[in-house]
């Protein structure tokens, strides 16, 4: 799963991507520093493989993860190819969901690109960028399915989800607040559209008002997102930046310091896999701790296909506890002996958290 980060030049963007992957983009304090996107996969943060990998004695464990996609900063006009527009609508096509970062802090030494902080604008220049560029791709889409509408009544309903979409964008909204029909859902999705995709706000502070009550900008900022149903998470991009260069008691420290319980990027990371509707169900044993990651709703034989093709192929049942009652009882073998070990078939929708054993024959 791919999670674009996009936001204004000089809003800390590049910093929270270096912050959150480890993986150096070049940042200076200029416009269009980043042009190529660059790319991060980051583990998925989970304490429940540490606390299996110690019950089974595990050589290996392996999280879930999330791709990040550090995305270069576009100006008004992107839609129109000003500044970097067309490499940032291109990268953004590509993402599954997308991280908005926004400047909620002053500082006469870092330039902004419109010569004042104001995150609702920045905010705003880049949704009309995105609406723009959405409205010409919906236009296209209405001319060729009333073409093709009078061979076949499918572009009819596929017309009319477009004319909605469009409508939606003329009145300043993001397509995804649409109301359409499952149909029309599946009808629109190979258009791949911007405005389509979840997002999450990220409110960039300086380093003295973390675990302080909310500025003003940032008020603003949750004020807007309401109106969408996303999300705003909150933290200072250089302060993350300081806490990803530390490790064990020595970041522990200095979360105590800044009287926070968990840094904002795993805040940011556990939200991302929540906005893309994502969770793990877990494996366990002596060669391997596993996450995998599959979407909420997933049915147990096409969890097992996440492992491998012949596990959803020749899938007979699955033997699943909760991760929760697995460790009350302190083993498998307890667990087994307790009763608690279930056995469930291909109709079973699996949940956050079931330690699993897949039993399969080709």
């Amino acid at each position: 799963m791919k999670i674009g980060i996009v936001g204004l030049p000089n809003v800390g963007k590049s910093t929270l991507f270096n912050s959150i992957t480890n993986v150096v983009a070049e940042c200076a304090n200029y416009p269009f520093c980043t042009i190529e996107p660059n790319v991060g996969v980051v583990p998925v943060p989970d304490e429940r493989l540490d606390v299996l990998g110690k019950m089974y004695d595990t050589e290996k464990i392996t999280h879930a993860v999330i791709e990040f996609v550090d995305i270069a900063g576009l100006v008004k006009g992107a839609s129109k190819g000003e500044g970097l527009g067309n490499k940032f609508l291109s990268h953004i096509r590509e993402t599954d969901s997308i991280i908005e970062v926004v400047r909620c802090f002053d500082d006469s030494n870092i330039v902004h690109v419109d010569g004042s902080v104001d995150p609702v604008r920045d905010i705003e220049t880049i949704n009309i960028e995105l609406e723009l560029a959405d409205l010409e791709t919906v236009n296209k889409r209405i001319d060729r399915a009333s073409k093709l509408a009078k061979g076949d009544k499918k572009y009819l309903v596929e017309e009319e989800a477009f004319k909605k979409i469009r409508q939606t964008l003329e009145s300043g909204k993001r397509a995804i607040q649409t109301d359409l029909t499952g149909e029309e859902q599946e009808l629109v999705k190979d258009a791949f559209l911007l405005t389509m995709k979840k997002i999450l706000y990220v409110a960039n502070v300086g380093e003295s008002e973390i675990g302080q009550p909310d500025n003003e900008y940032v008020k603003k900022v949750k004020e807007y997102a309401k109106n969408e149903d996303a999300g705003v998470i909150v933290l200072s991009a250089k302060i993350e930046e300081e806490l990803s260069e530390l490790e064990g008691d020595d970041k522990a420290e200095m979360l105590e310091a800044l009287g926070i319980k968990e840094s904002g990027l795993d805040v940011v990371i556990k939200a991302s896999y929540d906005l893309l509707g994502l969770m793990s169900y877990l494996t366990a044993g002596k060669k391997e701790t596993r996450a995998w990651t599959i979407k909420r709703g997933t049915k147990a034989p096409q969890a097992a296909g996440k492992i491998h093709t012949d596990f959803e192929r020749g899938f007979i049942k699955a033997e699943i506890i909760s991760y929760d009652e697995l460790i009350k009882c302190g083993s498998y073998v307890k667990a087994k002996e307790a009763g608690l070990v279930r056995m469930e078939g291909k109709e079973y929708i699996m949940q956050d958290g079931d330690v699993v054993e897949f039993k399969f024959n080709v």
